[in-house]
């Protein structure tokens, strides 16, 4: 039996969806942009961080004995969160704690369970 191919055969351009395309495609700055802000949740440390603080405002210490690591190790974490500006932290006396940055990042989040847990069932 053949194998199903998923290439076009015809020699024929598409002009015009190319140019409706290609009058809004963002720059090539913004998809790096993208593709770094998808990196920070290639991480399954990070993606734990993102999940806890969905749920509640939290502190380092406080992430450290719920994920099981040390402080220093979530502290590195949470700053690369920072940079990537999905996390916020606030500070209250001596005591920093941790939020994410907006509802966007709660979106995408919300949005990747449902999308994985969809696939899954579909498979089962």
């Amino acid at each position: 039996m053949r194998a199903e191919q998923f290439t076009c055969d015809c020699e024929a351009i598409h002009e015009d969806v190319i140019a409706k395309v290609r009058g809004i495609m963002p720059p090539a700055e913004d998809f790096f942009n993208l593709a770094g802000m998808y990196k920070m949740f290639a991480d399954g440390t990070r993606i734990k961080i993102l999940w806890a603080l969905s749920k509640e405002e939290m502190c380092v210490c406080d992430l450290a004995v719920l994920l099981g690591m040390t402080k220093s190790a979530v502290s590195h974490q949470l700053k690369s969160l920072r940079l990537a500006n999905l996390v916020r932290h606030r500070k209250d006396g001596k005591m920093v704690f941790y939020s994410l940055a907006d509802n966007h990042v709660v979106d995408i989040f919300q949005k990747g369970f449902e999308h994985i847990l969809g696939c899954y069932s579909e498979i089962n």
